[in-house]
């Protein structure tokens, strides 16, 4: 299991990495430092949550741990793992199409709302971790 002790971390390429789903009670951690901007995180077997200077980055229903997470401009990757079956929800560029992957293959172009989220749903069957690549096109 990759669950995130610390409820968040800085990985040895830059990436993050967050969240706690064998957690029966809601766990939080405020105002993490990392290059320069604040982050949040709300974890717990239910959701996992990460904001990032108080904007919303990423969700899932149930809690996932999150590994190597990355978001740059035009593309967001990250390792996924959780004891069930998840629904995902990114906040990306609003009206704008993406193309999404998991573990290296196409699910399709999917297309966010005004409000620019994106959700999507990934099979995690028992713990096993899932790899999500989200590249604007």
């Amino acid at each position: 299991m990759a669950v995130i002790n610390e409820l968040i971390r800085v990985e040895s390429d830059g990436t993050i990495s967050f969240g706690d789903y064998t957690l029966n009670e809601k766990a939080k951690l405020n105002d993490f430092k990392h290059n320069g901007a604040s982050y949040k995180v709300k974890t717990y077997k239910d959701i996992t949550k990460l904001e990032c200077n108080d904007v919303f980055v990423y969700e899932s229903v149930p809690g996932t741990a999150v590994t190597n997470f990355n978001k740059e401009e035009c593309k967001v990757s990250f390792v996924v793992e959780g004891a069930e079956d998840a629904q995902i929800t990114l906040e990306l560029e609003a009206d704008a199409e993406y193309e999404t992957s998991i573990n290296s293959e196409s699910v399709g172009v999917m297309h966010t709302n005004l409000g620019g989220k994106l959700s999507f749903s990934v099979e995690l069957e028992g713990n096993e971790t899932v790899s999500i690549v989200v590249e604007k096109r």
